[in-house]
């Protein structure tokens, strides 16, 4: 089973990196581009049959090493 999952950092953490993107992008002439955030983007192959178990296990994964809970958040987005 493959899930997917988009880590972000928590909207009250500044995002420096996604500042420079946000400038970079203007200075290309992307004159409407009003905020850029930029985060990661997990695809997991995990050995399960079952959905609700392959997203349990990914929760743990995402909560032991995928992310960093003091300053991200992440989402699991698909599972198929």
């Amino acid at each position: 089973m493959k899930v997917k999952v988009i880590v972000t950092l928590k909207k009250s953490v500044l995002d420096p990196q996604g500042t420079v993107i946000k400038q970079a992008l203007n200075g290309m002439g992307y004159n409407n581009v009003k905020d850029v955030r930029q985060g990661k983007f997990f695809e997991i192959n995990i050995d399960e049959k079952d959905q609700k178990s392959a997203e349990e296990k990914t929760e743990e994964m995402c909560k032991k090493l995928l992310t960093n809970l003091v300053i991200e958040d992440y989402k699991i987005i698909e599972t198929q």
